[in-house]
Order: C-alpha cells, then structure tokens, then sequence
C-alpha cells in the first residue's frame, strides 16, 4: 500500500474545514486542519506536506500571504487557494489554482488534487528489471 499524500488545509471557517477534512480522510489522504495562517506555516515548516489548500480570506496571516511563505520555502509544493468572497483574483499570487468556492464540484476538487499531486511526484520511475524477450520459434 502507498504512503498516505499529507495536505494541509487551512480555513477560518471551522465548518468548512471540518468538511473539506472528511472529505479528504475518506478519499485517503492524511489531513492537516489548521483555522489561521500563522499555525499552518508553523506545520509547513515542520515539513512531510505534500499539498497545501488555503483559504484567501482570513484574520491575520492571510491565504496570499501564506502561499508566499510557502513557496519561498518550498517553490515545488502545490497550493490551491480558494475564497468565498472573492470571484476573480487579480494580485499576482503564487498559487498554482485559485478557485472561487460554489464554482466547483467536491470531485473536481479532488481531481484537481490527484493531478497536482502526480505532477509532483514527476513520472513513474523506469523499472531496472529487464524485461524478458521473446525467442523465435525454431
């Protein structure tokens, strides 16, 4: 069995956050669930995450900021940022999505997640074991 993949997920609303967090844990993945900025880049830093899902607007260190801090620490981490009140993102951010919540399924995010996570992880290593030929008939 693989390794569970590490996401931490990040969002003021508790609800929300609980929600997102089963989801997530039903589908397989280790879920870090922190309600501000400042705890989920203190867990960043403490390293194993594979993933980062961020609210954009919080109290304090917010999802912009946040990803920021991330990506100056590891730029080939994903992180998908989402927002409730925000449509459209204009600020150049870091982020490798920004979607606006109610504009996506549940599966869609999860597939989202699943591809960011393959590209991550780069392509399937090349087997070392030869592979046997096949011999000609006599």
């Amino acid at each position: 069995m693989r390794p569970k993949r590490t996401i931490l997920c990040v969002d003021d609303n508790e609800q929300a956050l609980s929600i997102r967090k089963l989801m997530l844990e039903t589908r397989g993945y280790r879920v870090l669930a922190c309600t501000g900025g400042q705890q989920a880049l203190e867990l960043f830093k403490q390293g194993g995450v594979d993933l980062v899902l961020s609210d954009l607007q919080m109290p304090g260190l917010d999802g912009a900021a946040l990803v920021e801090k991330i990506k100056d620490i590891s730029a080939s981490t994903p992180v998908i940022l989402f927002s409730g009140k925000t449509r459209i993102y204009e600020k150049d951010i870091r982020a490798d999505i920004f979607l606006p919540k109610g504009m996506y399924s549940p599966i869609e995010l999860l597939e989202r997640i699943r591809i960011m996570l393959i590209k991550k992880r780069g392509p399937k290593p090349m087997s070392s074991t030869p592979v046997p030929r096949m011999q000609a008939a006599s």
